[in-house]
């Protein structure tokens, strides 16, 4: 480095550390963005009127209209620009619709097929000389996902068992999802009166209670439960085929304490069916509703706001839990811009005392309850602090919304 871009350096290290201390430039704010996210034009208006990234920062959109099928988006970028001609800072953005959507806020039943077999104890037992015998796997754990066994798809129960019929040796090579990753090994083969075995107790579904977050009017298309449907056991993603959506009635709950998260509970008939699952991801479960009679209230609407929408400070939750679909008093404590993406986007306390007699804060079963700010459906709740049941973790809705479009 020369002389003279040494002196560069400097005169512009010390503009930074002025502009921060001294303008209330939020720097650490401006670069803790994503390179690509979702917006809308007034949240970029509404920036520069609150000062979001400080009272030297002005905001800009630049972008254009384009056509993707039968659909226009408003891609562009929005330039952070000190005293409002020093460029900043570029942020690739897609511009929110201004459309309004159903509001959710009520529990629904969730039955997905897994793309895979899931593994859900390591032993199983079988009948050998007219006793039990117990038959257990060294090498596969509780919680794996399998979905290859010599390399032929293994997406449900039965792909195994004919599988395994036609096993010539007394070992297969297993592909099987662990951690979230991709793992291959060799297996022993248990020889029993039924054929060959695994050694493993498996299943090919799951099905559990989430909260539908919301629902695009024109479309029925809808977002829930806000993370991810895992395998029971570990944190594995589940994969699946497809699902259903079922109306559900809450039939008790069961209130969270310290260190005891509590529990909605819900029933579900295969015969209530209202939709259709096709999209599980980190950010929650995506699909199409063909009956939302039971699901949304028509004069329930909001817009959908993206991450410059929210801020520390007043918002509501809407839940079903009291048998009715309510508002409820919180405070978000902290939002992060979140650079990348994670279902533990913002934290909040429930402050409403009737929400804390009913249920003692967040439960089991509440994933997915719209979290409103000014308006507009900015997040969804995910998870409970096991410490502190009356504080809990959300995420933005553009992490859902861009989720489930890139699938």
């Amino acid at each position: 480095m020369t002389k003279k871009d040494k002196i560069i350096m400097c005169i512009f290290s010390f503009l930074l550390v002025f502009v921060t201390l001294f303008a209330n430039v939020k720097f650490l704010d401006i670069f803790a963005l994503p390179e690509d996210f979702k917006t809308n034009y007034s949240e970029i208006d509404e920036a520069n009127k609150s000062a979001s990234f400080g009272g030297f920062v002005k905001t800009e959109f630049e972008g254009s209209e384009t056509e993707v099928g039968s659909e226009k988006k408003k891609e562009g970028i929005v330039v952070f620009k000190l005293f409002g001609f020093i460029p900043i800072r570029k942020v690739k953005v897609s511009i929110l619709p201004e459309e309004e959507v159903y509001v959710g806020g009520v529990p629904i039943g969730i039955n997905v097929n897994s793309d895979g077999v899931i593994v859900m104890a390591d032993t199983s037992y079988s009948a050998d000389g007219g006793q039990i015998k117990e038959i257990k796997n060294k090498k596969l754990k509780a919680g794996d996902i399998i979905t290859k066994i010599n390399n032929k798809e293994a997406g449900n129960v039965d792909d195994v068992e004919e599988i395994l019929q036609n096993v010539s040796d007394d070992q297969v090579e297993i592909e099987f999802i662990r951690g979230n990753k991709l793992q291959k090994c060799s297996v022993p083969l248990v020889k029993s009166e039924e054929g060959y075995k695994l050694g493993i107790w498996g299943r090919d579904d799951m099905s559990g209670v989430g909260t539908l977050t919301f629902v695009h009017k024109d479309t029925h298309n809808f977002c829930g439960l806000g993370h991810a449907i895992t395998d029971g056991q570990t944190e594995n993603i589940l994969p699946i085929t497809d699902g259903k959506v079922f109306n559900c009635s809450l039939v008790g709950i069961n209130k969270g304490q310290k260190n005891a998260p509590g529990q909605l509970k819900c029933l579900f008939l295969q015969s209530d069916e209202s939709g259709t699952v096709a999209v599980n991801n980190k950010f929650g479960i995506s699909g199409k509703l063909n009956d939302i009679s039971k699901l949304v209230d028509s004069n329930l609407t909001a817009k959908v706001g993206g991450r410059l929408s929210v801020k520390p400070g007043k918002a509501k939750i809407i839940s079903s839990v009291s048998g009715l679909r309510e508002e409820y008093d919180i405070e978000i404590i902290k939002a992060s811009y979140q650079a990348k993406s994670d279902d533990k986007s913002l934290v909040f306390r429930v402050k409403d005392k009737r929400l804390i007699d009913l249920t003692g804060g967040i439960v089991q079963g509440m994933s997915g309850s719209p979290i409103l700010q000014d308006g507009k459906i900015v997040g969804a709740v995910t998870h409970v602090f096991l410490s502190d049941p009356t504080k809990g973790y959300g995420v933005y809705t553009d992490w859902m919304i861009e989720e489930c479009e890139n699938n």
